[in-house]
């Protein structure tokens, strides 16, 4: 578990500068593979595409579980990993969660990448 409160911290807090600007500390390029990782899995990249397509940007496990071909624990389990890693938002309603992408943090991915 304590790996995941340390992603969540490390995508919420990337504010290192563009990578091709200069040469990074090794506590900076710590934290971005960590964030990497949570990114890394194609399951997850596929989960963040299949919200953020839904017609109101969010979904509840049930879109989610046909469309991936995974069983309900395991789409469940890859979403906890999105939302402790921060780039996921979840609202309970009812029975129901549903799971909204933050563009925030992808956007300071996409700003160190760059």
């Amino acid at each position: 578990m304590a790996v995941n409160i340390y992603l969540m911290k490390t995508i919420a807090t990337l504010s290192c500068p563009p990578l091709l600007e200069g040469a990074i500390s090794r506590s900076e390029a710590d934290r971005v593979a960590a964030a990497l990782k949570v990114l890394a899995e194609p399951a997850r990249l596929r989960l963040l595409s299949l919200i953020q397509a839904q017609p109101d940007g969010e979904a509840c496990v049930c879109h989610l579980t046909e469309p991936l071909g995974l069983s309900q624990p395991t789409v469940s389990h890859h979403l906890k990993v999105l939302l402790e890693s921060g780039l996921v938002e979840r609202e309970q309603r009812g029975s129901w969660a549903f799971f909204r992408v933050k563009p925030e943090p992808l956007a300071a991915l996409r700003a160190i990448l760059s």
